[in-house]
Parts: C-alpha cells; sequence; structure tokens
C-alpha cells in the first residue's frame, strides 16, 4: 500500500525507523503500519533489515527511513498535537516524553529524537490574535514545560 496524500513527511532514523513507527501507531488513534521495506542484497543497508516504514498517525502518513548516522532529527522540525483538553496533554506528554526530553513551553523531544508540541491550536491562535493576548499567553507558557490550559486560558482573559 502506498502513500497518497500530496505531501508526506518522511522521517530519518539510524536504525529504529520500525521501532519508532511502531511507537507511534500505539500512542495515537486511528493509526497503522501501512508497509515495511526491506533491504536487498542490493544495500546499501544490510540485507533483510528495515529500509523504510510506511505508516498512518491519526489519519496522517509518515514514512520513516533507516538511512544511517548521516542525519540527525532536530527541533529545527516538529510536530504540533492539538490537545482540546488538559487530559489529552497529560496523555501525549507522558506518552511521547516517557525516556525522552521534556522542553520549555509545551516542547518535548521523544526518545528516537523527534521533536513534538503539545499544546492547544485553538489556544495558540487565540493567542496570534491580538499583541496584549499574546504577551500575556506568552509570558505564562515561558514558566512551563507542560502546558496548563487552565493558567494559560486565564492569561487570555487577561487574569
Amino acid at each position: 500500500m502506498g502513500l497518497r496524500q500530496a505531501i508526506t513527511p518522511y522521517l530519518w532514523f539510524d536504525s529504529e525507523a520500525e521501532e519508532a513507527a511502531r511507537f507511534y501507531v500505539s500512542v495515537f488513534p486511528n493509526s497503522r503500519i501501512l508497509t515495511v521495506a526491506r533491504y536487498s542484497e542490493l544495500g546499501p543497508g544490510p540485507e533483510g533489515s528495515v529500509m523504510v516504514v510506511l505508516f498512518e498517525l491519526d489519519g496522517l502518513q509518515f514514512g520513516a527511513i533507516n538511512g544511517g548516522t548521516i542525519f540527525k532529527l532536530s527541533e529545527a522540525t516538529s510536530f504540533l498535537i492539538d490537545c482540546r483538553t488538559q487530559e489529552e496533554i497529560d496523555f501525549y506528554w507522558e506518552k511521547l516524553g516517557a525516556g525522552g526530553l521534556y522542553q520549555p513551553c509545551g516542547w518535548l523531544k521523544d526518545r528516537f529524537g523527534l521533536s513534538w508540541q503539545v499544546n492547544s491550536q485553538e489556544l495558540v491562535e487565540k493567542a496570534h490574535s491580538d499583541p496584549a493576548i499574546s504577551q500575556r499567553v506568552m509570558a505564562a507558557m515561558m514558566q512551563m514545560q507542560k502546558i496548563d490550559l487552565a493558567v494559560l486560558w486565564k492569561a487570555v482573559e487577561g487574569a
């Protein structure tokens, strides 16, 4: 089964593409592994080892490639998880952050090196709608690692 979106993000891993894809599929609802392709005798990876994993996270398709140590994932690319409730934030924060690195302002780097923003898109859009709101929300957010929606909505309201 091939990918059918116009633009598909591909993630580069040393050798843990399948492990990472299976982990992500276990975290997000409506997710699945689509296919696993393996290196042939032509290489460049060891014959039979995983070359590419195609997978879907809640309807969005991704590719993961085992390309070796040439490139590394970094915060230069991150994925925002649009959470509607504090419970969702807590869930994704704990699941994705386990074994990784928790960072300020709702960012974390998972154990594979992929960066995630665990936040509310609704709140972010509201904060960007007005410079005064944006300042208050940013000041509150800079005091956090994991997002506290109640505190940030108070900042939106001016409290």
